[in-house]
């Protein structure tokens, strides 16, 4: 692991070429739709898109956004946190989830926060166990269409 970066992604093609990856947890975005709500997120909502590469190849990425709240105060909100299907249990995740815990820190942000689907047990796991997250509220959501 002493070959790891760990890039912001800030061009179109760099946010392009980490769509493979990404597509394995937001299955539901085809290529444009995904690139539309980055650079729109990017440009309105401060996110921000990072990821670890592996001896040139892109193995995990993470989109944040930091925000302010009355219920966490000023943290950061990870909406996208996901590790190449085929490079799992390496510590790819924990490197890069890390790696936000620094970039808060460092920006003056007081904690990190996330939510994961129900059915994401493996990923329930590693938050609370390996990471130390602790489980603090439910999410709920509305569709209009």
């Amino acid at each position: 692991m002493n070959s790891l970066i760990i890039k912001e992604l800030q061009t179109q093609d760099e946010i392009t070429e980490a769509f493979p990856v990404i597509k394995q947890l937001r299955t539901h975005l085809d290529e444009e739709v995904y690139l539309d709500l980055v650079l729109e997120a990017k440009e309105k909502d401060r996110y921000k898109m990072f990821a670890l590469i592996d001896e040139g190849e892109m193995v995990a990425v993470t989109g944040f956004k930091p925000m302010i709240t009355l219920y966490y105060g000023r943290f950061v909100w990870v909406c996208d946190l996901v590790t190449n299907r085929n490079k799992r249990s390496k510590g790819y995740g924990e490197k890069l989830l890390q790696y936000v815990h620094e970039w808060a820190q460092e920006n003056n942000y007081e904690n990190v926060a996330l939510s994961s689907g129900i059915q994401r047990t493996d990923a329930h796991r590693f938050y609370e166990d390996k990471m130390g997250y602790d489980r603090v509220s439910y999410v709920f959501k509305t569709n209009w269409k």
